[in-house]
């Protein structure tokens, strides 16, 4: 399997992209010198499929591990799930030594890593993503929450995992429509840091969208590299890590403003793309051909440039509740070009309305 390792001075880990992940899980946790009981977190999908397989890899290695599931869908990434997983992991006895695995998507990974971050005050968090969109984004990075009626991720933390398996194997049978959603922040990852990757991209995306195995993989460790060295360099979202967040600040306000679940996560993050470009040529900081780059290849993947059901006044109300608001105003990440970016906390409300009208 490929590796790419993240280093951290709260103590790095190492994500291993490559098939047949899944039936090594027990393996890999077992380097990690962790013994005893393991929770694995997953959804029902996911763990009617990969459950069983998880349970054995790890009960090889000697591992008295069970399995607890939740409803597929942004609607379980709730307090009250993660109550239920808290009383599962008490009744098992877990201790502060015995890991919680994530097992699926980005709701899976988020929910049972805030549950992990928390129970105990912190047990050892093992993450195995099973949709393109985890392996190159939520998996990563240690960003762990639930929602609240008000807002996405709002009750959270940052808490890393002891380590990454994301299985290319599982992706054969990913829908087109959720690969694309991960295809988003691969795109995502090109757009702010780098120009051959989004050359790369461009020349394969046909392959890609082929799920061909090499292909897939080259993108996993690629935008991992690029997530892994932001992270790296500000692990709790100081500065430098809200580059990840490009538009997303548009993105989330979709979700919310329409309900969770008619666009998937990188469909709207698609949408705020479109919509953090336009800003940015209305502000003089990107030409014209920067905002073409943008569409084309997300164009390329399949996804949304617009949002015809929300309206600029529902989105505007969304962003008052933004995550990354600072003294009041939103730390906008704009464009200058491709691979470089500006983060900008005045962005005249006029300007603002433009872009989000000519996105709705």
């Amino acid at each position: 399997m490929t590796k790419v390792q993240v280093n951290l001075p709260t103590g790095g880990y190492t994500i291993h992209i490559g098939p047949a992940g899944i039936g090594k899980i027990g393996e890999l946790v077992g380097e990690l010198k962790l013994a005893g009981k393991a929770l694995v977190v997953s959804d029902d999908n996911v763990g009617a499929m990969y459950g069983e397989k998880a349970l054995n890899s790890l009960a090889d290695e000697g591992f008295k591990a069970e399995l607890a599931t939740v409803s597929p869908g942004e609607d379980s990434k709730t307090l009250a799930a993660a109550m239920k997983l808290y009383t599962k992991a008490i009744t098992m006895e877990l201790d502060r030594h015995s890991p919680i695995i994530a097992l699926g998507g980005g709701v899976v990974g988020d929910l049972a890593g805030f549950v992990a971050a928390t129970y105990l005050r912190g047990v050892p968090f093992i993450q195995v993503p099973t949709s393109l969109l985890a392996q190159v984004d939520s998996s990563v990075g240690g960003k762990v929450a639930v929602n609240h009626p008000l807002g996405k991720n709002l009750i959270g933390a940052f808490f890393q995992p002891r380590l990454v398996i994301a299985d290319t194997s599982v992706l054969n049978t990913l829908p087109v429509r959720e690969l694309s959603t991960g295809l988003a922040e691969v795109a995502k990852h090109a757009i702010i840091a780098a120009p051959d990757f989004l050359d790369y991209l461009e020349e394969n995306h046909l392959a890609i969208m082929a799920k061909e195995q090499g292909p897939l993989a080259e993108i996993i460790r690629r935008s991992c590299q690029i997530k892994a060295g932001v992270v790296e360099q500000d692990e709790k979202e100081a500065h430098l890590r809200m580059i990840l967040n490009f538009g997303h600040t548009i993105g989330h306000a979709v979700e919310a403003s329409v309900g969770y679940g008619l666009y998937t996560h990188g469909e709207a993050v698609a949408i705020g793309m479109h919509g953090a470009a336009l800003i940015s040529r209305y502000l003089g900081l990107c030409s014209s051909e920067t905002v073409s780059a943008v569409c084309s290849i997300l164009r390329r993947f399949g996804l949304p440039l617009l949002a015809r059901q929300c309206s600029p006044d529902e989105l505007l109300a969304f962003f008052s509740r933004d995550k990354k608001r600072v003294g009041g105003a939103i730390n906008w990440v704009l464009l200058k070009s491709i691979g470089e970016v500006a983060i900008v906390n005045q962005v005249p409300e006029d300007v603002i309305r433009k872009a989000l009208a000519e996105i709705t």
